[in-house]
């Protein structure tokens, strides 16, 4: 896998020519930009556990998803470049601090050099799972070329209804291509392993974050991902939306998903049948679960 003078990357093909100067939608140019490699321990359970996951931040993003958490970082203002080579000693550096894995936050449009660090770590000793930490809008001939550098995919399904992600995270046939990709993920990975102590090896843990007032697209989702997949991957299902979104062209999204609109879903999830969850309590909505990217780790 090699960046290209036209990138094709991610579904909006924008040909930036990759391999100079130029930048593609995403903000990614030649170099690797970075805000922060440290360990996290906000994740589902069986990917921090207590030790923490070994998480790097990149900085960019093929979306433009308005209510953002990591605009900071999405939109590219924060980070620093790094070499491939030094990419590789901060994923060894992150296994020597007893990191669960290396959790790579989106990182598609970055895929050619991360997977050349990888094949460096590896030979240097590099042990633990990959996470792919996907925002899930992903073309599948992406997600096949990493087959061999990702262990566990921890992706998002945000939304049912295609207008809702044209309006919100500038992203056409977003199911569609989502779900494509999400295909793919779940052939190349299979089933679930954890180890002992409940630490996820391999797998697949599909994230929705619920939208305030958008119940029924949380339905939909939760509904398409259980009769289309079943058992064969785990759904996490997040409260955790933190209303930063000031644009008013968007007055729906200023205040938090209610503890009523989290326990219908909650309960048409179990109807459904859902048993591989992963649920949400208190506390979980604010900037406090927002990280710090201050270049630690860099």
């Amino acid at each position: 896998m090699e960046l290209s003078e036209k990138c094709e990357l991610c579904p909006r093909k924008c040909l930036a020519n990759r391999t100079g100067e130029k930048t593609g939608f995403c903000g990614g140019g030649k170099d690797v930009k970075i805000a922060r490699a440290a360990l996290h321990f906000w994740e589902e359970p069986c990917i921090s556990g207590e030790e923490g996951s070994g998480t790097v931040f990149f900085s960019g993003c093929t979306m433009r998803c308005v209510f953002c958490q990591n605009r900071e970082i999405s939109r590219g203002e924060a980070g620093k470049t790094v070499s491939i080579e030094r990419l590789a000693e901060i994923f060894l550096e992150l296994q020597a601090k007893n990191a669960n894995n290396i959790n790579l936050v989106t990182p598609m449009h970055y895929a050619p050099q991360i997977t050349a660090a990888l094949d460096i770590a590896r030979k240097k000793g590099l042990l633990l799972p990959i996470v792919w930490n996907s925002g899930g809008w992903e073309l599948r001939e992406s997600v096949g070329a990493v087959v061999n550098h990702a262990d566990i995919w921890l992706t998002d399904f945000k939304y049912f209804d295609n207008s809702l992600a044209e309006k919100f995270s500038s992203a056409k046939n977003y199911r569609e291509i989502a779900l494509e990709s999400l295909h793919q993920m779940v052939e190349q990975t299979g089933k679930a392993v954890f180890d002992d102590d409940g630490i996820m090896k391999k797998g697949v843990i599909v994230r929705h974050l619920m939208l305030p007032g958008h119940l029924e697209d949380t339905k939909n989702v939760l509904r398409l991902l259980y009769e289309t997949f079943g058992d064969k991957i785990w759904i996490s299902i997040m409260n955790q939306y933190t209303p930063l979104c000031s644009d008013e062209r968007y007055p729906e999204l200023s205040r938090t998903v209610s503890d009523e609109e989290y326990s219908e879903a909650i309960d048409f999830a179990i109807e459904l049948g859902i048993e591989n969850a992963f649920v949400q309590e208190g506390g979980t909505v604010g900037e406090s679960f927002i990280p710090p990217f201050d270049l630690e780790g860099v």
